[in-house]
């Protein structure tokens, strides 16, 4: 358990580190405005460490790490044989050892990974968790507090999430000009786990703070994907409008790569995220994993008289389009949503999601257009035979 279960008001999201400390409104704001941190020492750290760290680093991974400059934050993704999702890191390096930040449950099945791969490299794969917790923030509020961020080779250990552009060497599918990414200034400093007891203990005035869900719908609002809830076993970065930031798509070879390549250049990706703007009014939210159907197939209430009718009738069966990824109520859009939907789903058409047996009408906002991918541009052969009309 965390020492800021101390706080007042705290509540444990699972983990051991707060959801939210009775004040879900204004924990969000003062957050957004970057007056409030967010405990996440529940994150888990890993180091390498050796003079082939980013040479072995970028040969195994979806991002260019040569040359990676000491304190300069990017992100790079782990995939299988077939181009599938399989771990991501948020990366900064010091001049001697990468900083290798990833969800806790991910942090042990990474590290036993890289610690096979490394042969006869001149790399050591290190777990840093025990010692070193991971604190969240928006814009350089821990520059000017008591949270003192960790050292190592002279250069503090912030990584800043390069989600507000596409970066170089990627590619965005959304639409750039209105990309609410564009104003996410969202960081993760590392500290001593030693010293988070002396933060909890700080007085509110002195250091703010704000649970995990404040952070959730902060991140919803700026289409930023998560591994631990975004991805399934079946994701590719395309869908996720991944490409943005974590691919760099004239590197060298890298597991998983002709996939990237060809869904890229000459493919589409099945599916496509989208936002969801929930209808609130039965006060139900949706959980990560409900049915996302179009709204057109749910069958509407009868209305008086036809009750009997409808008994006999049988009922339509709505037709599922994808699943809700992750869910938060907003301090300024209300209930909001990230949803994984299929490619060819209209995207003007109405949805809904079935929560708990109750049909929550769902406006999508599109993230990753039904268009991405193909961007080559290759013109299709006609089929032997085919006659042109």
């Amino acid at each position: 358990m965390s020492p800021f279960s101390a706080r007042e008001g705290f509540v444990d999201d699972g983990s051991g580190v707060a959801a939210h400390y009775g004040r879900l409104v204004a924990e969000q704001r003062l957050l957004h405005g970057g007056g409030a941190i967010v405990d996440l020492s529940d994150r888990g750290v890993l180091t390498v460490t050796g003079p082939d760290r980013l040479s072995w680093l970028n040969s195994l991974t979806s991002q260019h790490l040569l040359g990676l400059a000491p304190g300069v934050s990017t992100e790079t993704l782990l995939l299988d044989a077939n181009g599938r999702l399989e771990h991501a890191a948020r990366v900064v390096d010091d001049g001697e050892t990468a900083w290798l930040l990833v969800d806790g449950d991910e942090t042990e099945p990474l590290r036993a990974w890289l610690d096979r791969m490394r042969f006869m490299l001149r790399v050591e794969v290190a777990d840093r968790t025990p010692d070193v917790a991971t604190i969240g923030s928006m814009h350089d509020l821990v520059a000017d507090s008591d949270v003192a961020a960790l050292e190592s080779n002279g250069v503090p250990i912030v990584w800043v999430d390069p989600w507000h552009e596409v970066a170089v060497g990627g590619h965005g599918y959304a639409a750039a000009e209105t990309h609410p990414g564009r104003e996410w200034s969202y960081r993760e400093t590392l500290v001593a786990r030693d010293s988070l007891a002396a933060l909890a203990a700080l007085p509110t005035e002195r250091l703010a703070v704000a649970g995990t869900l404040a952070l959730e719908a902060l991140r919803i609002e700026a289409w930023r994907p998560r591994l631990t809830t975004e991805v399934d076993e079946k994701s590719i970065p395309h869908e996720l409008d991944w490409m943005r930031s974590a691919v760099h798509l004239s590197k060298g070879c890298y597991r998983g790569q002709e996939t990237v390549a060809k869904v890229h250049n000459i493919g589409h990706p099945p599916r496509r995220l989208v936002m969801l703007h929930l209808d609130g009014s039965d006060g139900v939210l949706p959980a990560r994993g409900d049915a996302v159907v179009l709204a057109g197939g749910v069958p509407a209430a009868p209305v008086d008289g036809a009750a009997d009718a409808m008994a006999d009738a049988a009922p339509a069966k709505p037709k599922q389009v994808g699943h809700v990824t992750s869910v938060a109520l907003h301090h300024e859009l209300g209930p909001i949503a990230l949803a994984l939907v299929k490619r060819g789903t209209d995207e003007s058409a109405a949805l809904a999601v079935l929560a708990d047996g109750v049909v929550v009408a769902a406006a999508q906002e599109v993230i990753v257009p039904s268009t991405a991918g193909a961007a080559a541009g290759v013109p299709r052969l006609p089929r032997l035979g085919a006659v042109r009309r």
